[in-house]
């Protein structure tokens, strides 16, 4: 793969790994498994719209601050809900 596709990255993905990161201490149970958290922010960036950039600098310039907040609560929100969705499949498992 060349350096210019090596670049491009889903915009949401450092938001939904620093919250991820951020609430995982709510949830002790998980904390204990890096795979468990990756599953998290698997199902967090699977329910946000994706939004490829090659740099920060490109959404970030064409963002008003109103677009930036919305897209804060958006990740809070998804990563919240795919902490739960991954708790219950846990809770689903382990009484099988």
């Amino acid at each position: 793969m060349t350096s210019t596709f090596q670049s491009i990255h889903n915009h949401h993905m450092d938001g939904v790994f620093a919250t991820v990161m951020e609430l995982s201490p709510q949830y002790p149970a998980m904390v204990a498994d890096p795979d468990l958290l990756a599953d998290v922010a698997c199902v967090a960036l699977n329910n946000l719209p994706p939004r490829y950039i090659r740099h920060a600098i490109d959404l970030s310039f064409y963002m008003t601050e109103k677009e930036r907040e919305k897209s804060e609560i958006a990740i809070q929100t998804a990563v919240k809900n795919a902490f739960d969705f991954v708790q219950a499949r846990m809770a689903r498992r382990a009484r099988a």
